[in-house]
């Protein structure tokens, strides 16, 4: 039995999760901290709990590695087919996370000796990918994106890595009065029913912010998303169909060689596509852009 110092529960976009460990007694607020906001006394079934131990990790064969900008993830799937993924930091190991088949447990493995740092990427990446797969069936997405809350509805920004996500949202900040940053980097869309039945789209913060320390737990109706592209001159544009569709599936996070999950996030991005405004932003990054877009997609 874990004792109650030792396990904590959080609530993200109404979805339950438990982390529970045996580091140190300090875990939580040294490695955990983002997460506070978040904490929750709820009961109840949570989409999944996560372990946290000193260890050596099951082997594995490696299905997929992702890198990007010295982030490395390798996917693989053990002896019994149990789901791994791999988490380094300039190709040194930082925690490994092997999970059960229903994504429902899973055990982060971490090095003896492992710097306080690095423990806290591989908690921060493991949560993230855990919780992406966990909560794709439920009408749920986490984004790579940056979002601002206007007028009360969150407006988010898409875009590949260095497309300028936010540096658009601190111009927003700047030249649109009443502009305040939800989330900075992983935001959570959820597709939820209101007391009538009728569907309603929102976007939640979450405790990962990439670089910019913004862990707020709010939530907003989803305005919108816009699709940036660096260009030498301002313009905007609606997209639609097959090419709303398009815009977003590179943005979400999810295991989509896995056909559970795959079709869970097909279902949520086709119904986001149909339902919510999509635009194509080509812009500078200046002030002129920022009043475009904001006149635009919120007019």
């Amino acid at each position: 039995m874990i004792s109650a110092g030792n396990a904590r529960r959080y609530q993200v976009a109404l979805h339950l999760f438990e982390v529970s460990q045996n580091i140190s007694e300090n875990f939580f607020a040294d490695c955990m901290d983002n997460y506070a906001p978040f904490a929750t006394e709820k009961a109840g079934e949570g989409l999944f709990l996560m372990r946290v131990e000193y260890g050596e990790s099951p082997a594995y064969t490696e299905e997929l590695c992702q890198d990007e900008e010295g982030q490395q993830i390798v996917c693989g799937l053990t002896a019994g087919q149990n789901s791994v993924f791999d988490f380094r930091l300039q190709k040194k190991k930082t925690g490994v996370l092997v999970c059960s088949k229903d994504y429902k447990t899973a055990t982060l493995f971490i090095p003896q000796g492992t710097a306080a740092a690095l423990l806290k990427f591989a908690v921060n990446n493991a949560l993230m990918v855990l919780y992406a797969i966990a909560s794709a069936p439920y009408n749920t997405a986490l984004f790579h994106a940056a979002v601002v809350n206007y007028e009360d509805k969150g407006y988010m920004f898409l875009g590949k890595s260095g497309t300028g996500k936010s540096t658009h949202a601190r111009l927003w900040l700047k030249y649109n009065e009443g502009s305040e940053l939800l989330n900075d980097d992983n935001p959570v869309v959820r597709i939820e029913n209101d007391a009538e039945g009728n569907g309603v789209t929102r976007v939640y913060g979450s405790p990962w912010s990439g670089k910019t320390p913004c862990y707020k737990n709010e939530v907003y109706p989803l305005g919108g998303f816009v699709m940036l592209s660096q260009a030498p001159y301002n313009k905007i544009e609606r997209l639609r169909g097959v090419r709303a569709y398009a815009a977003l599936v590179p943005c979400i996070s999810g295991k989509r060689w896995e056909s559970v999950i795959a079709d869970g996030l097909h279902k949520t991005e086709n119904a986001l596509a149909m339902n919510v405004p999509v635009w194509y932003l080509e812009c500078l990054p200046d002030e002129n852009a920022a009043k475009l877009c904001c006149e635009t997609i919120s007019g």
